[in-house]
């Protein structure tokens, strides 16, 4: 008889083991809370929206309308895609529920995005990312909250070595003239340009600058700068935007060649990237996107916002030496025979009533008392709670130490059991203090 085959994880798609979950929760709750700081609200939007959502909001031209998307035909013909990004559906679901026009709005998302990239350390075909969108603020003061939250959350990470890099990329009237400048002066060097280069010579003459091939680099060291074409308006806003940074104490180098990879931004653009992670050094990036939600079918309004890796986020930690684990378990709960497990299984949970936060583990399956009290040792917890027969008998309850072996095992009533855990818990604690 032949053997079955094993099913594997699809190329590029990861698992989160439970050894790593606790990084990824640390991770999530300084998000939440810093979220929560600063007054943003949290929305959710669909995995799957309709594919001329992205098209018509990243761009066509893109690597990632043209290359990326995971996109199929469902029944009724209609085509939709797994999200490559989350600003799109959010800007949706907000012209959709009426959340935009003429008001304020500061909201957030984490979740699950897609794209068919060739797997690579920090770069996957499902990726997490955080998104924050703002809309109805059109002055530099909400560019420079953004990129001050990003820096925040560096700091209570404890991640160090970070740089931030700015640009503008002016008005789409700025970007036209300064593409015709562009066109020009790569048209003189056409021999130099890569496939890719020549084919965004006559679609997007800007994503040449976003080029990450090596022999490019002098050519695009050389290529015109658009700070030097940005009209006098978005001057202005970068202007204020770097005294502002500057007031708030955060550093930043100007990268003229910083045009992020999706068609909707316009004036600010920002990456906070590390040299850390190889050839993946962009942790978060973001911009300003003033036109979208008018491209998307509703009234012009004006937004930012930014996007991070979660997975490099959590490499760059690991990296630096940060790290997370779950708290060990504080209890293991023995019960030694049918009788014990009945009344082990009932006081677990009025303990449970009684303690907030108590981390107890039953002991499941069965078992000798010997097979028991490896389980708890293998747990990690601090103490063993013990019940057999003669306990039942006496509603008594054994607490035997596991981690000081100098302490000596106790019995004690169990209705006296809560307390006295409260009371290690105190002891514990001061002990810590």
């Amino acid at each position: 008889m032949s053997k079955i085959r094993s099913i594997q994880s699809i190329r590029g798609v990861h698992d989160i083991l439970p050894h790593q979950s606790p990084a990824w929760q640390y991770l999530e709750n300084c998000l939440r809370e810093l979220m929560h700081e600063y007054g943003y609200a949290e929305i959710r939007m669909p995995i799957m929206e309709s594919t001329e959502l992205f098209k018509r909001s990243i761009g066509e031209v893109t690597d990632i309308v043209e290359k990326e998307m995971y996109t199929f035909t469902d029944r009724n013909e209609s085509s939709l895609t797994l999200r490559p990004e989350g600003t799109a559906g959010c800007v949706r679901a907000g012209i959709q529920h009426g959340l935009l026009y003429n008001q304020q709005q500061r909201l957030w998302y984490m979740g699950p995005m897609f794209r068919r990239e060739r797997p690579q350390k920090g770069r996957y075909r499902q990726f997490h990312q955080i998104g924050v969108e703002t809309f109805g603020m059109k002055g530099p003061d909400i560019d420079a909250e953004l990129i001050a939250m990003t820096a925040r959350l560096w700091r209570r990470l404890g991640l160090k070595q970070i740089q931030l890099e700015l640009n503008s990329i002016g008005s789409t009237a700025s970007r036209q003239a300064y593409r015709a400048v562009l066109v020009d002066y790569f048209s003189q060097h056409e021999s130099l340009l890569d496939e890719d280069s020549r084919r965004r010579l006559t679609t997007n003459p800007m994503r040449i600058l976003d080029s990450k091939n090596p022999a490019l680099t002098e050519l695009l060291t050389h290529a015109p700068s658009i700070i030097d074409h940005l009209d006098e308006a978005s001057e202005a806003h970068f202007e204020r935007l770097k005294k502002l940074l500057d007031a708030m104490h955060i550093p930043y180098i100007i990268n003229p060649r910083l045009v992020r990879g999706l068609d909707y931004y316009s004036k600010t653009v920002f990456e906070w990237t590390t040299r850390e992670l190889g050839s993946q050094g962009t942790v978060c990036g973001g911009g300003r996107y003033d036109g979208l939600v008018e491209q998307l079918g509703s009234k012009q309004t004006p937004a930012c916002g930014f996007g991070m890796g979660m997975e490099r986020v959590l490499s760059l930690m690991e990296a630096q030496g940060i790290t997370q684990n779950a708290p060990p378990p504080e209890y293991f709960l023995m019960m030694i025979g049918d009788n014990a497990q009945l009344t082990g299984m009932q006081l677990a949970e009025q303990l449970r009533d009684q303690i907030s936060d108590l981390r107890l583990i039953c002991n499941c399956g069965g078992g000798s008392f010997k097979a028991q009290i490896k389980r708890a040792d293998k747990s990690a917890a601090r103490y063993a709670l013990i019940i057999g027969d003669d306990e039942v008998k006496m509603k008594t309850i054994a607490i035997k130490p596991l981690r000081d072996r100098e302490a000596q095992q106790i019995s004690l009533p169990q209705t006296e059991l809560a307390m006295t855990i409260l009371s290690q818990r105190n002891k514990a604690t001061n002990n810590n203090d």
